[in-house]
């Protein structure tokens, strides 16, 4: 760079570091030292790396920027407002403040240009690797020789916090099985966490444990400017063959009194400390956000350089449309979410058959059928794909240069899959899911409850869904996990009780907004024989009557999920003999029948009536469905290993 130009980008540099650290004091809250410390990095890639569009924050062919390292969320505001997105500068006064998008950490769908909520750390390394995979997956599909529409990439933010929790381990590790090679993280080693230094639990080298996974591995030393920076992107963007880390040796807090030092991670500067650190930088001491004109200028110039390189990208797909106009139209359907209108009858074919049998192998038959006529359906196990029934039959699977495949295989990594399936449906072009046994979803429960605070459309295929399981034991029967999935917000959780519920359980799923568990049986259940229309409207209303006994209004109602119905059936015939009427509730979806209004709710469960819940789980939580009276029958305590009839009967 010239001589002018290089002091331009400096003085940008110490308006995003001043920035910060305003907001933050202004706050009362925040982490100040990562944003100071990450400013050149960020400078370097939203202004001379990566493609973006501040007026179109969501056109499918941008670069991702993950900030995995969410606690530095003011980096990522402080850019996105120079570079022109619709972030103004009050948004960035009012930072963590009510009603403000500029939240304490970084939420997707809350503030423009933010493509993942992260702050729990690792997480949004995991989401950045499903994006990463989300796109090679539609390269391999869509692009054409000569027609490359599919062409953009994922650059990360990422701590030693990072580093050190588990789920950025099992992501980094089937990244590189992958070779992922549009991916990029650029590792931020300072060396500091809030406890102290990093030395007081962390020696590893970061860098040859990615090399050992397989990732291209690059250094940038603590001297390092902007065109060091720079250079180690495109050396990234060079790479053809793998992830790449990016190792960058920076200062916490850097020009402070507090540099290097934990003091700088967590909490304000204080009001001396901010003054004497501007004075450092040559900043006017008293001024507060303060954004140089020629400062802004450069930073929404860089921003409108950007969004020429996505309009040349965006500009591809004319030419494409022209050579290739059907699969044109499939990428635009893909990537605007739209569901085929094969979906429907595909899983009306499906739980047709009066035999017994599971709801996971329900499930497999509708996965077969909606993946038939729905190419954006993708999805795997974590090592359990014949237990879960989760393989779709001549889908191939994906692998390193061969990502045209339809099952991922994720290995034994629960947390990342959960983590991962996030990041393929905030991509987009694709409907993800994602299988293990439903004791497993407390490996994976961080990244579901964040698919949830974020809406994502992932469907979590749970099967072995209670002590019907048998033999495998009490390690491997949830007892509590219904109620705990149940918990979170914006989670829906459907438990069918025969293979028709399970066919309207996926229907439901796919026209979801947010995040769906289905849970599902190991062992075989007898189908109910309610006509498909009444199933249909019952499991989107998540409860409806399969039975009366007797004539006029019930004595009792029983309420039964799942592998219980049955049960709840049987019992109302015998209560049916001793002349009480007895009205069953199959109620697969708890979070589906309290979105209903009251009357909807009345008309399955009328007040009055005597309730009796039966669920093979713990009894938390359907204190408001059993009403004053009422009773739960469930476990209060784990099963044990024995073949599942007996410990139904125990």
């Amino acid at each position: 760079m010239k001589a002018t130009e290089d002091s331009l980008a400096l003085r940008a540099i110490d308006t995003i570091r001043t920035l910060s650290m305003d907001a933050v004091e202004k706050a009362k809250s925040g982490h100040p030292g990562t944003p100071m410390a990450l400013a050149p990095l960020a400078y370097a890639l939203w202004t001379r790396v990566m493609t973006y569009d501040p007026r179109d924050p969501g056109s499918p062919f941008r670069d991702r920027f993950v900030l995995s390292a969410g606690h530095a969320s003011m980096l990522l505001y402080s850019v996105l407002h120079l570079t022109g997105y619709d972030l103004p500068l009050d948004e960035l006064k009012a930072f963590r403040q009510w009603g403000s998008r500029t939240p304490g950490h970084p939420e997707h769908g809350h503030t423009p240009g933010v493509e993942t909520t992260t702050g729990p750390l690792g997480q949004g390394l995991a989401n950045a690797v499903g994006m990463a995979l989300a796109e090679r997956m539609l390269a391999a599909r869509y692009d054409r020789p000569g027609h490359a529409v599919v062409d953009h990439r994922t650059w990360v933010v990422a701590g030693d916090g990072d580093m050190m929790e588990g789920v950025s381990s099992e992501a980094a590790s089937l990244a590189g099985h992958l070779g992922l090679s549009r991916l990029c993280v650029f590792y931020d080693d300072n060396r500091i966490t809030i406890d102290g230094p990093t030395s007081l639990a962390f020696t590893e080298d970061v860098g040859r444990r990615f090399l050992a996974y397989g990732w291209n591995v690059l250094h940038v030393p603590d001297t390092a400017g902007v065109d060091d920076l720079v250079a180690a992107a495109e050396a990234a963007r060079r790479e053809s063959s793998r992830p790449t880390l990016v190792v960058v040796r920076t200062h916490i807090g850097i020009g402070s009194g507090r540099q290097d030092t934990s003091k700088a991670h967590g909490e304000p500067l204080g009001p001396d400390e901010v003054r004497g650190t501007k004075r450092t930088y040559g900043w006017p001491e008293e001024a507060q956000f303060l954004v140089p004109d020629d400062v802004a200028r450069h930073m929404r110039e860089a921003g409108e350089r950007a969004a020429g390189r996505l309009a040349e990208r965006r500009g591809r797909i004319d030419a494409y449309r022209s050579a290739f106009p059907a699969e044109a139209r499939a990428l635009e359907d893909a990537l605007g979410g739209r569901l085929p209108t094969g979906v429907d009858a595909a899983l009306d074919a499906v739980g047709t058959d009066a035999k017994a049998t599971s709801t996971r192998k329900a499930s497999g038959a509708a996965i077969q059928a909606v993946a038939a006529v729905m190419p954006a359906l993708v999805g795997g196990s974590a090592d359990l794909a014949g237990s879960n029934v989760t393989t779709i039959p001549g889908g191939g699977v994906v692998q390193r240069d061969a990502y045209g495949g339809r099952n991922l295989a994720f290995g034994v990594r629960e947390h990342a899959m959960g983590a991962i399936l996030s990041g393929i449906a905030l991509h987009g072009g694709w409907r993800p899911f994602g299988g293990t046994f439903l004791v497993f979803s407390d490996y994976m429960r961080p990244s579901i409850r964040l698919a949830a605070l974020m809406r994502a459309p992932v469907t979590y295929v749970f099967t072995h869904d209670s002590i019907g399981l048998g033999e495998d034991g009490p390690t491997h029967q949830p007892v509590e996990h219904l109620a705990a999935l149940r918990a979170i917000p914006g989670m829906t959780v459907i438990r069918p009780a025969d293979a028709a519920e399970t066919a309207e359980a996926w229907r439901v799923a796919l026209r979801a907004e947010g995040p769906v568990a289905l849970a599902l049986t190991r062992q075989d259940l007898p189908a109910l024989g309610k006509p498909r229309a009444e199933v249909r409207r019952g499991v989107a209303a998540g409860a409806y009557v399969v039975r009366e006994t007797g004539s006029g209004a019930p004595d009792v109602v029983l309420v039964g999920t799942g592998s219980e119905v049955a049960p709840c059936l049987g019992a109302a015939e015998r209560l049916e003999a001793e002349g009480i009427r007895a009205r069953v509730v199959s109620m697969p979806s708890v979070c589906l029948f309290g979105r209903q209004d009251a009357a909807a709710r009345a008309a399955v469960l009328p007040p009055g009536v005597p309730r009796v819940v039966v669920e093979a789980a713990t009894p938390f939580g359907w204190e408001g469905v059993a009403g004053p009276g009422g009773a739960t029958i469930g476990l209060d305590h784990f099963g044990a290993s024995a073949p599942a009839p007996r410990l139904f009967q125990e």
